[in-house]
């Protein structure tokens, strides 16, 4: 049996990792001197007033390796594998965390999934990995498939300022589009596991209708795709757009729609609109 092992960051919602018994690795928020685990310590709604009311931006870390002793240890026990699925490694200190944590456990096959990706998309291929391993797939298919999936995946967002992503020094190539805020909405994109300029429409209105526009031009019509859109407080734009999604892509099933856990917020900014997919 193999055991997969998520984070966060993949933005699942927590009733559908633990109804499919996935444990969950914390990413930490820091408030100055005050540090919080983002799954059991605080949500969404409590880190956007806590965010209102700081005085500087937050900060992010990557959880402890000793957050993943408990899940490898009941592995070794069992006798099984574990596929640890994280955030890029470039944006996120999280393999490099399962990486120090597998260390101490020498005789455990534990093998850590770089996902070049975060949220939408980290939580499609987590949720892919763990069907997976229920089905009977070694550690070896899983890894395979994941691997193959990996550079098929998409994701595009918008957010209403550069700010977060400049201050937490997630920012990557959209560097080069600081002095143009005033002027523009960018699309942003994930490229290689950091973050890229994609396109610039001129009013949030126009990147909104370019989203979807990107998402029917590429996004496969069927559910291998995967398709998920999230959110930070635009709830509303994200349900219209995963409405109007459905439609043009004549897809039979919901698109799941995620709300973007606190330590993705910390860098993309309230009001942070995405959608991941996987291509063909």
């Amino acid at each position: 049996m193999t055991i997969v092992v998520a984070d966060t960051t993949a933005g699942l919602p927590r009733e559908t990792t633990t109804r499919l018994g996935i444990p969950l690795i914390p990413q930490i928020v820091v408030f100055g001197e005050d540090s919080y685990r983002d799954d059991t310590e605080l949500d969404t709604a409590t880190f956007m007033k806590k965010l209102r009311a700081a005085s500087g931006l937050p900060q992010t870390a990557a959880p402890s390796p000793a957050l993943y002793a408990p899940i490898f240890e009941q592995a070794l026990k069992r006798g099984e594998s574990v596929v640890v699925v994280a955030p890029s490694a470039k944006v996120s200190g999280t393999v490099r965390a399962a990486t120090v944590a597998a260390q101490d456990f020498p005789g455990l096959d534990v093998r850590i999934v770089d996902s070049l990706s975060i949220a939408g998309n980290l939580g499609g291929l987590v949720l892919a990995a763990d069907g997976w391993a229920k089905e009977g797939a070694d550690a070896d298919a899983i890894v395979q498939r994941l691997e193959e999936l990996v550079p098929r995946g998409r994701t595009y967002f918008l957010v209403d300022t550069l700010e977060y992503l400049q201050k937490g020094g997630r920012i990557g190539g959209a560097r080069a589009l600081l002095g143009e805020m005033l002027q523009v909405k960018p699309i942003l994109t994930i490229r290689a596991g950091q973050v890229e300029p994609f396109e610039q429409q001129r009013t949030k209105k126009r990147a909104l209708a370019r989203l979807a526009a990107i998402v029917v031009e590429q996004c496969p019509r069927s559910a291998d795709a995967r398709l998920s859109v999230m959110h930070a407080e635009a709830s509303e734009d994200a349900e219209a757009l995963a409405y109007d999604l459905r439609f043009a892509l004549d897809l039979r099933m919901d698109i799941p729609v995620y709300e973007l856990p606190p330590a993705i917020v910390v860098h993309a900014g309230p009001r942070a609109m995405a959608v991941g997919f996987f291509v063909e």
